[in-house]
């Protein structure tokens, strides 16, 4: 068999074993749902308040964007910082040693982290059909449009997960980035109030990075037609969607191996000793 193809075959396999713990380990499960609960909580508190201009539940609005904050902080935040822990602890080095071996760790990780993006989708979906209304889940041409937005935005924020996750030299240095990049992103890109409700220039920085794009598509989805009065344009903008986020994606899947393999070279099982040591040393 072609060594490319036998570790990608490896690395579906790994994502699906990955994905599987995951769900299957309470601590991993219980930190999802949190998560999930938390965002829900605030949804269903803002429900009975109207999106500004219009007499629709700002609680709906919010809950068909978190599910792009959801892609971005499973695709970038989760994929960055679990690359830097298995970087500290050799995984990364023993997948090194093995022919296309980086291949097979990259695709395990999208493998996992889809699904578990997938999951985190049926429950917020789940849940809005229930204590949410407006919500338009009825037509083909809704989910026809998730999908696509989904799987583009799947391929815009993995790969860029994994290039900024190979910059941080630790766990430690990685943490306040990580919040404060998923916060500043959260601010200005619409997702718990329309962002033309920002000051123009907020409006134009939020528009240069997928999380808003995500948002964007995801409302287009599954809110009715005339909520895009409230956005940008007063339009859904699909071919700018599908545009920009076709853009992240095809950048972070041409500089994603590139720096993967570079941060691969340089780890050996000095460094790795190195690293254990000065965090034995600082505990």
């Amino acid at each position: 068999m072609n060594p490319a193809l036998a570790a990608a075959r490896a690395g579906l396999s790994r994502g699906r074993i990955e994905f599987k713990q995951t769900l299957t380990t309470p601590r991993d499960l219980i930190s999802i749902l949190i998560t999930t609960g938390a965002f829900l909580a605030v949804m269903i508190w803002t429900r009975h308040t109207h999106v500004p201009g219009t007499h629709f539940s700002l609680g709906t609005a919010t809950l068909v964007s978190v599910l792009a904050l959801d892609v971005v902080y499973y695709g970038v935040v989760n994929v960055g910082d679990l690359i830097v822990v298995e970087r500290e602890d050799g995984t990364l080095l023993r997948a090194k040693a093995i022919p296309n071996g980086m291949l097979g760790y990259l695709l395990g990780k999208v493998v996992n982290f889809s699904g578990q993006i997938a999951f985190v989708f049926a429950i917020i979906l789940l849940t809005g059909a229930f204590l949410f209304t407006g919500l338009a889940i009825g037509s083909p041409g809704s989910w026809l449009t998730l999908a696509w937005v989904l799987m583009l935005g799947l391929l815009a924020t993995l790969p860029l997960g994994a290039v900024l996750g190979s910059l941080f030299p630790s766990q430690r240095s990685a943490g306040p980035w990580w919040l404060l990049l998923l916060t500043g992103l959260t601010a200005i890109s619409g997702i718990f109030y329309p962002i033309t409700h920002l000051p123009e220039f907020l409006q134009w920085t939020g528009q240069a990075f997928p999380l808003y794009w995500l948002g964007l598509g995801m409302r287009s989805a599954l809110l009715p037609n005339a909520m895009a009065a409230v956005e940008v344009s007063h339009s859904w903008r699909h071919l700018a969607t599908f545009g920009v986020l076709s853009a992240w994606a095809v950048a972070g899947l041409l500089l994603a191996p590139v720096v993967l393999r570079r941060m691969a070279r340089r780890e050996s099982g000095s460094n790795v000793a190195a690293r254990r040591e000065k965090v034995m040393r600082g505990v």
